[in-house]
Parts: C-alpha cells; structure tokens; sequence
C-alpha cells in the first residue's frame, strides 16, 4: 500500500514533468481510443500517449486497472528506493512534495498557459528555452528550471536522465 501511496500523491510520471509521452503497443490503441483518449505518434510512425496525460484527474489514473503496459512497467527511481527500504513513506513523501515545490516555482516564472502549449510546467520551461520558441530563457527561470531537472534527475530519473520525446 506505501507504494501506491506515492504513485498517487505525485503522478509526475503522467503530468508530463518526467515524460513527453507513453509508447503503446498496437493493441492498446484501441482500449484507450474507445476511452477517448488522444493518441499521438512518435517520430517512428509508432502510437504513443502524449504527457501530460488527460487520463490523469488531478493525481489519479483513471484507467488505473487498464493502463498500457508500460506505465505499469514504469517504477521511478524513489519507487523503487521506497520498494527497497531505502527510505520511509514519510521520507519519499516529502521528496515528492518537495519535487512538487520546485516545479511550481518553475511555473511561476512562466507566462500563463495558451492553447498552443504543453500542459506540463517542465515541457512548457524547456520549450520556452529554445530559441525557435523565443528562449533562453530568463535567469532567474532558467536557475528555478536547473533546479527542478537537478532533484528530478536526482529523485525520479536516476540513470535514465532526461527524456525529450
């Protein structure tokens, strides 16, 4: 139970904060449709479910019991120190909260979300620092924005590092 404790006080795995997407196998095409759910395809032609995942009420899955294989292969780094007893459901929380924090300030270096726009504060962050999106971005984003990489590399990532699509 501590497990899904976490997984559901953080869902930066399907915010978009970790993730731009979710691979899918052909046959969860079609469940997730009939869900309606938009899918979209990556550069290989292959579905995928684009993150921030509209699945996704506030911190819940709600097709929890029929999500696609590999959100439910998906163990973050601090899920898998918490499943070792590395550290306690108190101390995870509170990296979570803290992961959480670090994200918002982030966000409220951003200008307001449009239409045209990821959902996600760290996709709309590392959007934003491109130069064909009017980037880099300011220093004082750009050092909340390193922040926030840092202790998600750190916490969620590990060795797998960033992924950008």
């Amino acid at each position: 139970m501590p497990l899904s404790t976490l997984c559901l006080r953080c869902g930066m795995c399907c915010d978009g904060t970790l993730f731009t997407h979710v691979s899918l196998q052909p046959a969860e095409v079609t469940s997730l449709q009939q869900r309606g759910l938009p899918l979209t395809s990556r550069a290989d032609g292959s579905p995928a479910l684009a993150q921030h995942c509209v699945a996704l009420d506030g911190r819940t899955c709600t097709v929890y019991s029929d999500r696609p294989a590999s959100c439910r292969r998906y163990h973050c780094q601090l899920y898998g120190a918490l499943a070792e007893k590395e550290v306690s459901l108190d101390e995870a929380l509170s990296v979570v909260d803290e992961a959480q924090a670090l994200v918002a300030a982030v966000g409220a270096e951003l200008p307001p979300v449009s239409a045209e726009e990821p959902r996600s504060v760290m996709q709309r962050a590392r959007r934003a620092d491109q130069p064909e999106h009017g980037g880099p971005l300011p220093p004082k984003t750009q050092a909340a924005r390193e922040r926030a990489e840092a202790f998600l590399d750190k916490h969620f990532r590990g060795r797998f590092g960033r992924r950008e699509g």
